[in-house]
């Protein structure tokens, strides 16, 4: 019945989602990855090492050929910290199989801390993805780590933009059109937003996903803008005057003489004079 409703309104109903040729399930010390959140994250501490165990169930119609199994963890785009385990596993048509190794997460320490988006994938042997479960990871590393340092370095950017509006606010240099000083407090606005889900990040607070990111950049951004927009217009200033014009009395003596002597003398103008000859009709 509901078919024929669908099909008189030119609607049809969606099919079936397809089955997944390959399905794989992980754990990592006995956590299962799937299921781990910024609340129950994946710890990977540094000074010990991992229990990956990586289940693979081969549902297509060809046997598959596992090169290796690959963890990730990555930020804004950016990997923060790899590991690449090869193996050498095929898992035929309708089998199960499952890969367990001991990871050693000693160089961690110097790549990341705080929560980061991990990734955990199968790779075949032509290094092309099969499978992949991302998850939410726990590093214990060091704040001077890799990530850290991508943190001061925001920091720092942030921190330079807004003296810059310090400045050109105190002094009154803000351009006299609104949307130009709105514009101007878009830099301060989006490193304040970027630096605030570092520190959320790195204080394990939330996750810190590209959503995220965009959108709490994207708020800061808006929030600048507008206060920049509602800033008090700076007043005009003759500054072609106060460059052009010069109050002598301020000028010492030597440079108002010689400025004086500079000019060219005027030029004197000769008239000639004629003298009239007196004449015997005059005389008389």
């Amino acid at each position: 019945m509901l078919a024929v409703v669908l099909g008189s309104l030119g609607l049809s109903a969606a099919p079936a989602a397809a089955a997944q040729p390959v399905l794989m399930s992980a754990t990592i010390n006995g956590q299962d990855i799937a299921t781990a959140d910024q609340e129950h994250p994946v710890r990977l501490d540094p000074q010990g090492s991992a229990d990956v165990s990586v289940t693979i169930t081969n549902d297509s119609t060809d046997p598959l050929n596992v090169g290796a199994i690959h963890l990730s963890g990555n930020v804004l785009g950016l990997s923060f910290f790899a590991y690449h385990t090869s193996v050498a596993l095929t898992v035929e048509t309708g089998a199960t199989e499952t890969v367990t190794y001991v990871l050693d997460l000693t160089g961690l320490d110097g790549q990341a801390t705080g929560l980061i988006n991990g990734n955990v994938a199968v790779i075949d042997d032509s290094g092309a993805t099969i499978a992949d479960l991302p998850t939410v990871t726990d590093v214990r590393g060091s704040v001077v780590s890799v990530y850290g340092l991508f943190g001061l370095a925001l920091a720092i950017l942030t921190v330079l933009a807004i003296v810059d509006v310090a400045l050109a606010i105190g002094r009154g240099r803000l351009p006299l059109n609104r949307w130009r000083r709105g514009l101007r407090l878009l830099t301060p606005g989006i490193g304040l937003g970027l630096v605030l889900v570092f520190t959320l990040s790195v204080a394990r607070v939330w996750v810190p996903t590209t959503e995220r990111w965009i959108t709490v950049a994207a708020a800061f951004a808006v929030g600048f803008f507008i206060l920049g927009y509602l800033t008090p217009t700076p007043a005009e200033d003759d500054e072609d005057d106060d460059e052009d014009i010069l109050d002598e009395e301020y000028l010492p003596d030597d440079v108002r003489d010689d400025s004086q002597s500079a000019q060219p003398p005027a030029t004197q103008r000769t008239v000639p004079v004629t003298r009239r000859t007196l004449t015997d009709h005059d005389e008389r």
